[in-house]
């Protein structure tokens, strides 16, 4: 039986890293060729630099004007990031402690979304978002993401606050707390592991999203994002696969040492959104 279970486990293990190698394989492509020439790449793009071409990197810095697409990147994200995390956790808190079949009818309704194809109705949500004036700003493409990350935010706040003791709202009652208070002071503070992960998963998402910003911001050359930036190196006719994979590079950089840095919080956290529902 041991040696039955040793087999699976290190079959499991086999399996599981060639799935990570193929995974990382891609971004593996994108580091080797971001440091060569456009003649190397387009001659052998699985093979090795035979020098590294750092100039790629300060040329596509300077093609992508990338301080700015940095900024208006970072507003979309921690606009959006912001809020997702504010509607979710009051809703979540709300629907949680309200016992009652209606509560339970709007939860189902306001994490249905989650299985629509965002697809489906991107061009209903484009002409919303062109009559509350949210098109061509980073500012109104964070608005946007609100509705769209806050089916799965309030889903794992719904499950977490139930693990919380309703007997900690109870005494802040009777200390006089208002229930807006109640929240922020002693229930928000104990989701802070749903929180890191929802503000991990949403990071990611919306830093590295390509079609909501395509759709609302490409009409405004100085409200890009990194993202469209970066896409700029592909032409009708001709593609700077060394500036390209260089702007690729630079434009995940950022969100990857977001992920390394806080990936400890996300499985527990995950895990604590998933109790209880």
């Amino acid at each position: 039986m041991k040696k039955r279970r040793s087999l699976a486990s290190s079959l499991t293990t086999v399996v599981l890293s060639i799935i990570a190698v193929g995974y990382l394989y891609p971004l593996f492509l994108v580091l080797i060729n971001s440091f060569k020439t456009f003649s190397e790449i387009t001659s052998n793009v699985l093979a090795l630099p035979t020098r590294l071409v750092f100039e790629n990197f300060t040329n596509a810095f300077r093609i992508m004007n990338y301080p700015q697409y940095f900024l208006n990147t970072l507003i979309a994200t921690v606009v959006g990031v912001c809020g997702v995390v504010l509607v979710s956790s009051l809703a979540g808190y709300r629907l949680s402690r309200t016992k009652t079949r209606y509560s339970f009818v709007i939860f189902m309704v306001l994490i249905a979304p989650m299985m629509i194809p965002f697809h489906s109705f991107m061009i209903s949500l484009v002409k919303v978002a062109k009559e509350l004036h949210l098109i061509g700003s980073p500012l109104g493409l964070g608005v946007l993401y609100w509705g769209l990350g806050a089916s799965l935010a309030l889903f794992m706040y719904h499950g977490a606050v139930k693990s919380v003791p309703q007997e900690l709202d109870d005494c802040a009652m009777i200390d006089g707390a208002s229930p807006l208070r109640a929240f922020f002071q002693i229930i928000f503070p104990l989701l802070q592991p749903v929180t890191v992960s929802v503000v991990v998963i949403n990071t990611m998402w919306m830093w590295n999203d390509f079609l909501l910003p395509l759709l609302v911001l490409s009409g405004s050359k100085k409200s890009l994002t990194l993202q469209l930036a970066a896409y700029n190196f592909f032409g009708l006719y001709k593609v700077d696969w060394n500036y390209a994979m260089a702007g690729v590079l630079l434009t995940i950089l950022p969100a990857i040492i977001f992920y390394l840095s806080l990936q400890r919080y996300i499985i527990k956290g995950m895990v604590a959104g998933a109790v209880k529902t």
